[in-house]
């Protein structure tokens, strides 16, 4: 199986994102497209979200990352079916094809900002090498309306072809950062809360996907009001990299059984065989049901 031939069987065709969509990755870094989940889809998340959260509540999120002043959750397909139409989505599969080439899952995190909270660190998600190094397409697919007002995603448009900045230590892995030069460093804000030239305050529907290339400098703001902005990050990863949540630690025989086989390769849960190598980030270690 390869990449082109697990989006043939899904029926994904790379023309699923327009020329003017690739130049906005290219250009900006992003691009937005409505309409990729129904209302229904909708309901069904929200209502999954509610249930699974109400369960786990502080330890939402404990598999990847647990954030005070936030609602989330993690290892999501395992504990629900309702956000298996997000795997299938063809502008998010072509995207992250088009920017990474061969691809797999790798991390799907819903989150929640409480009022008053939600205000991050300007940051990127995944380290670089050089400066088309791309690792991650993370697509924030929308299960409630992102205004101005409910803490919206700001990102700095073209920022993906700068240093990287603030890597989130659960992404890091063995990455050493190289100096940054005199145009870069001039670049990073002494305060990383205060806004940054250029940036923009994306605001989205319910049921649109976010597409952004991981480098993009980016970060959440402070929710001002009490209207819900769950969302859920999908993000793909190249092929020759770990993915955040090692979904073989996770698996479930459920989750396997009802999973297509260019799903399974494209979540990287076909057990392995004798000698095959799972990729982790350093010092993690994890079981399967298939041990």
């Amino acid at each position: 199986m390869y990449t082109k031939q697990a989006l043939h069987d899904l029926g994904v065709s790379m023309d699923a994102i327009s020329t003017e969509q690739r130049q906005k990755l290219d250009k900006d870094g992003f691009f937005i497209v409505e309409n990729v989940l129904s209302s229904k889809d909708i309901d069904s998340m929200r209502s999954e979200f509610e249930r699974i959260h109400a369960a786990e509540n502080d330890r939402g999120g404990h598999e990847v990352h647990v954030e005070p002043g936030a609602r989330r959750l993690s290892n999501i397909f395992n504990k629900t079916t309702a956000f298996d139409k997000c795997l299938e989505i063809p502008e998010i599969l072509a995207a992250s094809a088009y920017v990474l080439g061969e691809i797999k899952l790798h991390g799907a995190n819903a989150r929640d900002p409480v009022k008053g909270h939600g205000n991050q660190d300007l940051h990127v998600d995944v380290p670089k090498k050089f400066k088309d190094d791309w690792w991650v397409v993370n697509s924030m697919i929308m299960l409630d309306d992102m205004t101005l007002n409910n803490g919206p995603t700001r990102v700095v448009p073209g920022s993906h072809w700068w240093a990287p900045i603030n890597v989130p230590y659960v992404n890091i892995g063995d990455w050493e950062p190289e100096p940054l030069s005199a145009e870069d460093e001039a670049r990073v804000p002494k305060d990383l809360q205060a806004p940054y030239p250029g940036e923009v305050l994306v605001e989205a529907p319910a049921g649109s996907a976010i597409i952004c290339n991981s480098s993009m400098w980016h970060s959440g703001t402070r929710k001002n009001d009490n209207n819900y902005r769950r969302m859920l990050h999908l993000t793909y990863t190249r092929r020759d990299l770990p993915q955040q949540l090692v979904q073989l630690d996770y698996l479930t025989q459920d989750l396997y059984e009802r999973m297509s086989p260019a799903q399974r390769w494209l979540m990287e849960i076909d057990p392995p065989k004798a000698g095959d190598t799972i990729l982790r980030q350093p010092n993690k270690k994890g079981k399967g049901w298939w041990n």
